[in-house]
C-alpha cells in the first residue's frame, strides 16, 4: 500500500503591523530599574552608583507618553540654524518644537559642559575595556555587552535601552555607545545632550527632513518631556499613551543568568 499523503497545515496569514508596531519600539528609550529598595544584592554597587550619577533623571524619569504628539513632531521634524547654533524643530498642534543640545542637558539634567566632546579617543576606550576585564575583541566595532562583567554588564544594558539610538539588537554596543560608557565610569568630559542630539540629527538626514515615507519615532520618552516642559497644555488622552517598557526587578534577576557564548561555525 501507498503511504499515506501527509496533510498540509493550513497556511496562516500574516497580520498587518500597526504603525505603533512599525514606527515605534518598546524597548528604546525605556526607563531603567535600579533596585530603588536594594534587594538584589549582586547589582548594589552599580544601581547606586547610578543614582548617583548624571544619567540618572534620564535613565528613571517615567512619563505617559502620546502616540499623536510624538507622531507629529517626527513628521514635521527638520534641522534648521537660528542665531549659528544647530537646533531640531518640528510642529505639535500648530506650535514650534524646538530640539538642541542646550534644552537636552536641562531637560534630562545631564549637567553637560557646553564645550565637551560627544566622542572619546578610541584608544580610551580600548584601554578601559582592557582594565574591565571585556573578553570580547576590543578592535572589533561593537561589543556583546556579555563580554563584561555583570556590573559593566548592567550599565551598558541600561546605556543601550535608555540612551542609545538602537531600536533591534540589544545585546550589542557600537564604539560610539561604548565611548559613553567609558566616559562615565572614568568621569571624563563627555557631553551626553550632543550625543543624543547627534543621533537624531543621524536620522533626520539619513531619512531627509521632508520625506514621502515615514520617520521612526526616536526618543519618544525624551521627546515628550520636552514638550511638557515647552508646552504643558497640549492636549492628552488616555487612549493615545504610547506603549513603552520599563526594567523590572524580575528581569534584573534573568538577566543576570545570561552569558556570552561562542557558537560553532560549521
Amino acid at each position: 500500500m501507498a503511504p499515506k499523503a501527509q496533510k498540509r497545515k493550513p497556511t496562516t496569514k500574516k497580520t498587518n503591523k500597526t504603525e505603533e508596531e512599525i514606527m515605534s519600539e518598546p524597548r528604546h528609550n525605556m526607563v531603567a530599574f535600579l533596585d530603588p529598595k536594594g534587594k538584589l544584592d549582586d547589582y548594589k554597587k552599580i544601581t547606586q552608583w547610578l543614582w548617583e550619577s548624571r544619567i540618572n533623571k534620564a535613565v528613571t524619569f517615567s512619563t505617559p507618553v502620546y502616540k499623536s504628539l510624538i507622531k507629529a513632531f517626527w513628521e514635521t521634524a527638520k534641522i534648521i540654524e537660528v542665531d549659528g547654533k544647530e537646533l531640531i524643530q518640528g510642529q505639535v498642534n500648530r506650535l514650534n518644537v524646538d530640539v538642541s543640545p542646550d534644552f537636552l542637558n536641562s531637560v534630562l539634567e545631564l549637567q553637560d559642559d557646553a564645550n565637551a566632546p560627544d566622542s572619546i579617543p578610541i584608544m580610551c576606550t580600548r584601554g578601559c575595556l582592557l582594565r574591565m576585564k571585556c573578553t570580547g575583541d576590543i578592535f572589533a566595532g561593537q561589543i556583546n555587552k556579555a563580554r563584561l562583567s555583570l556590573q559593566y554588564k548592567f550599565l551598558l544594558h541600561v546605556l543601550i535601552h535608555c540612551l542609545s539610538k538602537r531600536r533591534v539588537g540589544y545585546d550589542m554596543a557600537g564604539n560610539y555607545l561604548v565611548g559613553l560608557m567609558v566616559a562615565l565610569v572614568l568621569n571624563k568630559p563627555f557631553s551626553i545632550s550632543k550625543f543624543i542630539f547627534a543621533n537624531m540629527k543621524e536620522k533626520l538626514r539619513r531619512t531627509g527632513s521632508r520625506m514621502s515615507g515615514k520617520k521612526f519615532w526616536m526618543y519618544p520618552r525624551f521627546m515628550q518631556m520636552i514638550m511638557n516642559v515647552q508646552h504643558p497644555g497640549l492636549p492628552k488622552a488616555d487612549n493615545e499613551i504610547l506603549k513603552t517598557d520599563a526594567m523590572l526587578e524580575q528581569s534584573l534577576r534573568i538577566f543576570k543568568g545570561f552569558f556570552y557564548k561562542e557558537t560553532r561555525r560549521i
